[in-house]
């Protein structure tokens, strides 16, 4: 059988808001596959991505229950491109056999839902090419850090390392067909999420 393209893909920058759009989809009713949830569960305890991972960066990345530390490995990624490339070398070949995978069963059991692949990395690893809509939840460099600094307890300096590791969330706003601008409160975010998930749902509707 062959398998229709996901129809959206939803990424930004770190702290712009792209999980809190992602759940308000879900409430919405939008079938969400979520590939940092993915990622999460490909990294743990003796799975092959974490002993890839521990082959390569070594037991220092490990805390002392044995799981990966984010924290730590992000301190070494969001300073040395080399290791980030190397990180992505591992664990994208696997999340991308995963993201198929529920990708078809979400086609062959419910093929009208309105699909959202929700990944950072949506346009930096071309999977943007592979959606119709490529829907970007945008907030100004300064708004990402203030938030960043404020939500993880990082320094001015810690937080633009992490934002400076990314592609620069105006460059990726050249490759957005839809934009929600999460500048301001929760509130007006969901206002501007809904209306797209009302597009998105006609035009499911309309394609089927």
């Amino acid at each position: 059988m062959e398998v229709r393209l996901i129809q959206a893909g939803l990424t930004g920058g770190i702290a712009t808001g792209k999980s809190t759009v992602s759940e308000i989809f879900r409430r919405a009713g939008a079938v969400i596959i979520d590939a940092d949830e993915m990622t999460h569960q490909s990294m743990r305890n003796e799975q092959p991505v974490w002993r890839e991972i521990v082959d390569h960066f070594g037991n220092k990345v490990l805390g002392t229950d044995g799981e990966i530390d984010r924290r730590i490995l992000g301190n070494i990624i969001f300073n040395h491109e080399k290791e980030k490339n190397v990180l992505n070398q591992i664990v994208h070949p696997r999340l991308r056999q995963e993201i198929d995978k529920r990708l078809a069963s979400i086609e062959k059991e419910t093929p009208t839902s309105v699909v959202i692949l929700d990944t950072p990395l949506l346009i930096e690893v071309g999977w943007h090419r592979e959606v119709q809509e490529v829907i970007l939840v945008y907030a100004p460099r300064d708004i990402q850090l203030q938030r960043l600094m404020a939500r993880n307890g990082l320094s001015k300096k810690e937080g633009m390392a992490r934002i400076r590791s990314q592609m620069p969330i105006e460059e990726k706003r050249c490759h957005a067909s839809i934009i929600i601008d999460n500048s301001g409160d929760v509130e007006d975010t969901r206002k501007k999420t809904l209306a797209v998930y009302d597009f998105l749902v006609k035009k499911e509707r309309d394609d089927f």
